[in-house]
């Protein structure tokens, strides 16, 4: 009977060992309420915990019981450091009254009456007697008391009174003067914060340790996995008092140094969510506190003159090898503060993401409501660092991710929308802000994205038309944007009506756009954009005086805008003020001496007033600042290289923005529907057609620079009449877009001036296939069928590219060729004459050279 009443006893200290280390309150006190049912209905044992004193050791465990039950309960007082009134507290109040008996007993042995002082002073702290709480700690002897071979139960209570000494040493009325007194509570404060950093990540490293030997063993029972295990929260405050002290006091180094040492010990289940916070934090930091200059790796110490002084080492060293570090020989280094910020932040994506609440269950509305304000606090960070390096794509994919927990939530859709925008998912951008026009109607500035959008890359004018008619329709709760809108809407009728082959429908969306920008212009008087395009609208319609006089205003308010200053010298051009219109390119070329837009109207001013030598100079100078461009972004581009695979020598792109016109467009700068779908089709054609070893990379808008260069040189030595040099340079075009309907075109030209019509005619027709809007095309092609003596279809060829742009004054010559060739001479002298009124407005190259957008 004494042997099977010993094995109950043993039984049960092992199961209560194990509530303590676990913190499981409710079952332990379930066990000793089954002790004291044993005790009592079984003679007890002399010199045995079933012994009169057991009754204090039994109350020793109750009261650890009710005031973690007690906490548990008031864990939003806790956290903000609310005291809890025993009178309103029954258990704080019963667990108080169990430890002073037992300490006026002094029954216990000793170390049951030290855990009884621990404990206490964990409740004299809940209750905002600071002081006391010190003076038990210190009763207790607890910076002398070993660590080493202690249960865990022990080691998470060590852990929280340390945590708590450190706290109430920091809350406690400061009465010291001496500044050398006060730098030692410091420092007692600063060891305390460390010790119980150390020993609670130690305790939770052995708490999986244990739960994963116990369950691989197949024992069952009351022992929770640590998956199940809660933080408890003085355990959270241990493992950041160290790190969040050093940040407080400044300590941004040490703070760091801290905060990676915790993210480098091996992670607990227990711990994730803990970890995903401070792995959030760290980023944080490194992104806002930490210099690139002032970066240094997590392998390395910081650079000497970070550290003032360097920070003692309050935690004995063999309590730091028990910490189980990630180790190994191939450990990734991040090379600077963005990288490493993003490491964190993707790990920390990774876990928000596992760990997202994404029921609609009324009952999970605040567990939904936590995880998505960690997640968008995440994804914000990803957004910041990623936007530093221009990485957008990888952005969107992430933000794709966050879906699942967006459900309503605008902000997360915005981002989402913005990052497509910017990566060039633009048809998927649109797509997106129609769900955020949803979420938020009365927000103007997301049917105004859509409408940049929908107008620039996509060319998507009717769904432009919609969305800046949203704004609009918005009226005075659009508030600034209303002009903005107005705007939007104005660019959508201009780019219909230069898409448009009917004359009346080209008239009506003309007025249309010239009426809303003027309108767009009245909200916004001092609006330089504005005044900009209201400028390029009446240039359009041919209203030269009006346009410039406009200009005029934008100029005052933006002396060195770009588009500005070339619609600036195309009007000159207009008025054929040529020298003006050169003086004005040239200044706007000081400020920006890389824009080949600019490059390209200066050779064509050179050309009809200077001549084609002077042209051909600056033809010469854009051939080495491209080549100048494209060495620099090879250097750059080879420094960045990764990839370790042998691989043919490829071109490379240029990391510089190039502003040009329409590189697939002769006649028109501006990208009508069928000239995208040109070059679209061009260049897919192009990639078949090239050997696989000189496959372009980057952006095509790279190489139709260059393309349009060696074009424009060829066509100014046919202008001299040097055919061999100019059939050089279309060979050099040709090498980079075989297929092009620009170089096909030139081919054509060179191929009639040499005399082989019937080559040059096949060469027309294949252009016009590629661009079968290509409107000098269509007039070469016109002039060439006349030449072979097919009148009537020379004059179907120029009728159908005058309907396609009505304000050519070369088409319309050229159709009054062929109709007097025909003998109708009546028509072709009004041919002639609307010719003549054309020409005398007309730009050295297109007004559309200038790009609509917002």
């Amino acid at each position: 009977m004494a042997a099977k009443s010993s094995h109950f006893h043993l039984k049960m200290e092992e199961a209560i060992e194990r509530c303590r280390a676990d913190c499981q309150w409710e079952r332990q006190l379930a066990i000793v309420g089954q002790m004291r049912a044993r005790a009592s209905s079984s003679p007890r044992r002399k010199g045995a915990k079933g012994s009169p004193e057991f009754g204090d050791y039994e109350n020793l465990l109750v009261a650890e019981a009710l005031l973690e039950l007690c906490l548990k309960e008031n864990l939003a007082k806790i956290k903000d450091a609310v005291p809890l009134m025993e009178k309103n507290e029954p258990k704080m109040s019963d667990a108080k009254k169990h430890l002073t008996g037992i300490l006026s007993r002094g029954k216990l042995l000793p170390k049951d009456m030290m855990e009884a002082m621990l404990i206490l002073a964990k409740l004299h702290y809940v209750e905002g007697s600071y002081r006391d709480a010190i003076s038990m700690y210190a009763r207790a002897g607890l910076e002398d008391i070993s660590v080493v071979q202690k249960p865990l139960y022990l080691l998470r209570i060590l852990t929280e009174a340390f945590v708590i000494k450190g706290l109430s040493l920091e809350r406690s009325p400061n009465s010291i003067a001496s500044r050398t007194r006060l730098s030692e509570r410091e420092e007692e404060v600063m060891a305390c914060f460390e010790k119980a950093c150390v020993f609670a990540q130690v305790y939770l490293q052995e708490l999986e340790k244990s739960s994963s030997n116990t369950h691989s063993r197949g024992i069952k029972g009351g022992h929770a996995s640590s998956l199940d295990f809660e933080l408890p929260y003085f355990l959270e405050a241990a493992l950041q008092s160290s790190y969040v002290a050093h940040l407080k006091r400044g300590n941004i180094v040490k703070g760091m140094r801290d905060l990676r040492d915790l993210l480098r010990t091996t992670e607990t289940k227990a711990t994730q969510s803990f970890r995903m916070a401070a792995a959030k934090q760290l980023a944080e930091l490194l992104l806002h506190s930490l210099s690139e200059d002032c970066y240094w790796s997590p392998l390395s110490d910081p650079l000497p003159e970070l550290m003032n002084k360097e920070d003692n080492s309050y935690i004995c060293a063999t309590l730091r090898r028990r910490l189980q570090l990630h180790t190994g020989d191939n450990l990734y280094s991040p090379k600077d503060n963005v990288e490493e910020a993003l490491l964190l932040l993707l790990i920390s994506e990774s876990m928000a993401n596992q760990e997202a609440v994404i029921s609609r269950a009324p009952d999970q509305k605040d567990d939904r409501a936590a995880s998505l304000q960690d997640a968008s606090a995440v994804y914000d960070l990803l957004s910041i660092t990623l936007g530093r390096r221009g990485q957008y794509v990888m952005l969107s994919e992430c933000l794709e991710r966050a879906m699942k927990l967006a459900f309503g939530e605008f902000h997360l859709w915005y981002q989402l929308a913005l990052s497509m925008a910017a990566c060039g998912k633009s048809a998927h951008a649109v797509s997106v802000l129609r769900e955020c026009a949803k979420l938020r109607p009365e927000d103007p500035t997301v049917p105004l994205l859509a409408a940049k959008v929908c107008i620039g890359p996509l060319h998507w004018l009717e769904e432009g038309e919609h969305f800046a008619k949203m704004v609009i329709d918005m009226g005075e709760d659009a508030g600034e944007l209303l002009a903005k809108g107005n705007l939007a809407l104005g660019l959508t009728y201009s780019l219909q009506a230069t898409d448009a082959t009917l004359k009346s429908t080209q008239d009506d969306l003309h007025r249309k756009a010239l009426q809303t920008l003027e309108r767009a212009h009245q909200l916004a008087p001092e609006d330089h954009q504005i005044i900009l395009y209201l400028s390029l609208q009446l240039a359009l319609v041919r209203q030269i005086c009006d346009a410039i006089e406009h200009l005029q205003e934008a100029v005052k308010l933006c002396k060195d805008h770009m588009n500005s200053l070339h619609l600036l010298a195309l009007l000159f051009s207009a008025q054929k003020n040529y020298q003006p219109a050169l003086d004005v390119v040239n200044m706007a070329l000081s400020e920006y001496p890389e824009a080949f837009s600019l490059l390209f109207t200066k050779v064509k001013l050179e050309l009809v007033h200077k001549g084609a030598e002077e042209a051909l100079v600056t033809c010469r100078h854009m051939l080495h600042l491209w080549q100048t461009l494209y060495s620099v972004s090879q250097h750059s581009d080879s420094e960045k290289a990764s990839s370790v695979t042998e691989v043919p020598p490829v071109k490379k792109h240029n990391s510089m923005y190039l502003t040009l016109p329409d590189a697939h467009d002769n006649d028109s700068g501006s990208q009508r529907a069928s000239s995208i779908a040109a070059s679209r089709l061009e260049q897919a054609m192009s990639e078949v057609t090239m050997h696989s070893t000189t496959l372009k990379q980057g952006p095509m808008q790279l190489w139709t620079t260059l393309e349009q260069i060696w074009l424009q040189a060829a066509e100014l030595f046919m202008e001299q009449q040097h055919l061999k040099e100019a059939g050089f340079c279309i060979q050099e075009a040709a090498s980079l877009f075989p297929t092009s309907h620009t170089v096909l075109y030139m081919r054509g030209r060179l191929a009639e001036m040499n005399g082989s019509l019937e080559e040059a005619k096949q060469l027309y027709d294949e252009a016009l296939t590629v661009n079968p809007n290509g409107v000098e095309i269509m007039n070469c092609l016109g002039l060439l069928l006349n030449r072979l003596g097919r009148k009537s279809l020379a004059q179907k060829v120029l009728q159908d590219a005058v309907r396609v742009q009505s304000t050519s004054h070369k088409v319309w010559n050229s159709l009054g060729e062929v109709l007097h060739a025909q003998g109708k001479n009546e028509a072709a002298v009004e041919c002639f004459l609307t010719a003549l009124d054309l020409e005398s407005s007309s730009p050295v190259v297109p007004f559309t050279v200038i790009p609509r957008e917002l």
